[in-house]
């Protein structure tokens, strides 16, 4: 046998197991919904975020379950009323805080019967009055949302990497 016909042999070889595979993994992860559950966390991420960025509290306040546990590095653990309560003190003052998704890093796997879990990394910008906007850092991040009766809140949250 020669020896170009034995490389195109295992190229052609290769190829077959590649597409194979390929085929079979399309067949056994419906990529459709895996993409329509990914879209529909990155839009609720963009919305809280807005309200989060903006001082909108009525609006984040109703994106959280009312048992939220937040769990942070650097922070502890804090509840619902915490949460709030330290949102709202966060836009009475005159430091402004944004907060970007770091997009590519987005992860969003289904939890049965519960909702998704979120998993990423993002970035908090601090604004001093009279001063240009300053990035703080950036910090991994997981959320776990609930979905019931067609809403998804945010019922847990893990803030890691200060």
């Amino acid at each position: 046998m020669r020896k170009g016909s034995v490389v195109r042999k295992s190229i052609i070889s290769i190829s077959f197991l590649f597409i194979t595979n390929c085929s079979m993994a399309q067949s056994n992860d419906d990529s459709g919904i895996a993409r329509a559950l990914y879209d529909t966390i990155y839009l609720m991420d963009s919305i809280f975020f807005e309200a989060f960025n903006t001082c909108d509290t009525t609006k984040t306040k109703s994106l959280f379950t009312k048992d939220l546990e937040f769990y942070d590095d650097a922070g502890g653990l804090t509840n619902y009323v915490q949460n709030l309560e330290s949102i709202r003190y966060r836009c009475n003052t005159k430091t402004k805080v944004r907060r970007e998704l770091v997009k590519e890093s987005l992860e969003v796997y289904p939890i049965k019967n519960y909702g998704a879990i979120e998993i990423g990394r993002h970035r908090f910008y601090y604004t001093a009055v009279g001063k240009e906007e300053k990035l703080e850092g950036t910090f991994r991040f997981i959320q776990i949302c609930s979905h019931k009766t067609n809403e998804w809140q945010i019922s847990r949250v893990i803030s890691v990497d200060h």
